[in-house]
């Protein structure tokens, strides 16, 4: 017999003090889905930056804005909509777009001071030389 004990999971947090050990279970289960939906998201938000970085290599070869304010506005619209059909606070979407707009438009601006040439296409992005 061990006399070792397991080390506390790091998603019980501090309720692993004062939470009962069933209340704890479920607990680490729910937060357990939340730490995958995360790991997803940033998944998620890579890939479109890695696709958003295309578009700002492309749009620099050719001397085109940074900014497209009539597409982020119907991104936006879309976004809003979308949000509104899965039960989620439409404002919130518009603020995570408007976050995400912002920072792919920064780095469209590096891009373009940075004159990209053609043979950069599909060569990667060092966002954080871009910082």
């Amino acid at each position: 017999m061990s006399t070792e004990q397991a080390a506390p999971d790091p998603r019980a947090g501090d309720a692993a003090k004062y939470v009962d050990p069933e209340i704890m279970d479920e607990l680490l289960s729910m937060r357990g889905s939340i730490d995958n939906i995360d790991a997803a998201l940033v998944h998620l938000l890579a890939e479109r930056f890695k696709a958003t970085q295309r578009v700002g290599v492309l749009k620099a070869k050719h001397k085109l804005p940074p900014a497209d304010p009539g597409r982020e506005k119907a991104q936006i619209a879309r976004l809003k909509r979308l949000a509104s059909d899965a039960h989620l606070d439409p404002e919130f979407a518009e603020k995570f777009l408007n976050f995400i707009i912002e920072e792919v438009i920064r780095h469209h601006q590096a891009l373009s001071e940075n004159s990209v040439p053609a043979a950069d296409l599909d060569a990667p992005f060092d966002w954080a030389s871009q910082k």
